[in-house]
């Protein structure tokens, strides 16, 4: 059996010099056994012809909103109905612009606005359009909304620039489809526990010492494991962040209820992320009422808290046949990311460590983006350039798949 056999997939090919390589995903994926159907916009027309897309999907090619051709049904309302998947291949930075704003004014934007399928969007434009702010805003904001992206590669880009925003090649975009629709998903069968959030550690009942943590990026992973197939516990602190759905929700407050409910869990789980930004130090004494304003000066003393991943660390260390986790961590520096990366890494054990640089835009704590370097016991592993949170995220985990299965 084809690997798409039963699958309806929209192609929507938009108007950029990469467009020719739409007939390439077209025919892979007719190969397959995907019925494609083929909306083009009137800038892909003067790139590549409606009669090519047509003759190698086998269906007629639909370019014009107000062209309806049989008037039992309304095109971009059926068509959208119909998809089990919706890809945009190549997209340019204006059709990524019209879908992250609801913009509807021609067949392709209209049909991405009706369809309830998956949505899949392969950029490809100049690398300084790929790096401005309003596209990577839209992507943000895309990405927030469950759109999935094939990002695009760095090489000799069209315009004579050498740098990211070529698109990806055909072959790649079919298989992250097929992977998508069909495929064994990357994180099925296995047991992920995430932190997220910053913990509160309480001086009196009215004030307490925090960090400004939003847990986005911890939802962000928790939010894709569980899109890739894992069962989700995620042990949150305290965030102005709504948490996703579909995985169990584990409210603590302080990093001492974090690490109570994180050591509790161990040898159950065969991932662990520990995303959370957790205070180091609490106040020796909390107050049971409100300390009242007497002199000029308040003074607290602060105490250690349980350093958690560093428990983890050796836990792993202490009970080798249990079932051991892939431990991932989180740097959040303002400087010299590889020394305190490495540094965390081999002291407490992890198998990758995942640093940014908050102090730099677009890496902080409140921001939907975030700009990483990844970390193995070999050194720097990965850099990931400014991104919507939802695509680093992905990036950790098929990376850290890729090491779990000993690739």
């Amino acid at each position: 059996m084809k690997r798409l056999s039963g699958k309806t997939i929209v192609l929507g090919v938009s108007g950029g010099i990469a467009a020719f390589k739409a007939a390439s995903l077209c025919s892979r994926l007719v190969s397959w056994g995907a019925s494609v159907r083929v909306v083009m916009t009137e800038g892909a027309t003067r790139f590549i012809t409606p009669l090519t897309l047509q003759t190698l999907s086998r269906h007629s090619v639909a370019t014009d909103v107000f062209d309806e051709r049989d008037p039992s049904v309304v095109q971009h309302i059926d068509w959208a109905d119909a998809a089990d998947l919706v890809v945009v291949a190549p997209a340019t930075a204006n059709i990524i612009g019209k879908m992250a704003n609801g913009i509807a004014d021609d067949m392709l934007s209209t049909l991405l606005l009706a369809t309830t399928a998956p949505v899949v969007v392969a950029p490809a434009m100049n690398v300084h359009m790929w790096e401005h702010p309003a596209v990577i805003e839209n992507v943000v904001k895309l990405g927030s909304r469950g759109v999935r992206f094939v990002e695009p590669g760095t090489g000799q880009l069209a315009c004579g620039y050498v740098g990211k925003g070529r698109l990806a090649e055909p072959d790649e975009i079919a298989e992250a489809i097929a992977a998508w629709l069909t495929g064994p998903k990357l994180l099925a069968g296995r047991k992920v526990m995430i932190t997220a959030g910053g913990t509160v550690e309480r001086i009196d009942p009215v004030r307490y010492i925090t960090n400004d943590s939003s847990g986005k990026m911890g939802f962000a992973l928790a939010e894709t494991a569980r899109d890739l197939g894992a069962e989700v516990t995620l042990i949150c602190a305290r965030t102005d962040e709504k948490p996703p759905g579909g995985v169990e929700l584990v409210q603590v407050e302080s990093a001492a209820d974090m690490y109570e409910s994180v050591m509790n869990r161990l040898g159950t789980v065969d991932v662990i992320v520990k995303a959370a930004a957790v205070a180091d130090y609490r106040p020796s004494v909390q107050y049971q009422s409100k300390i009242k304003k007497k002199e000029q000066t308040l003074s607290l003393e602060l105490v250690r808290n349980p350093d958690i991943l560093q428990a983890i660390g050796e836990w792993k260390t202490a009970y080798p046949g249990e079932r051991v986790p892939f431990v991932i961590g989180f740097a959040a520096e303002t400087g010299d990311l590889e020394t305190f990366a490495m540094d965390k890494l081999q002291r407490k054990k992890c198998d990758l460590v995942v640093a940014n640089d908050v102090s730099r835009e677009g890496a902080g704590f409140a921001s939907d983006t975030n700009i990483v370097s990844i970390y193995g016991p070999e050194g720097l592993v990965e850099n990931i350039a400014l991104s919507a949170k939802s695509i680093v995220a992905e990036r950790i985990w098929r990376l850290a798949v890729e090491r779990m299965n000993g690739a």
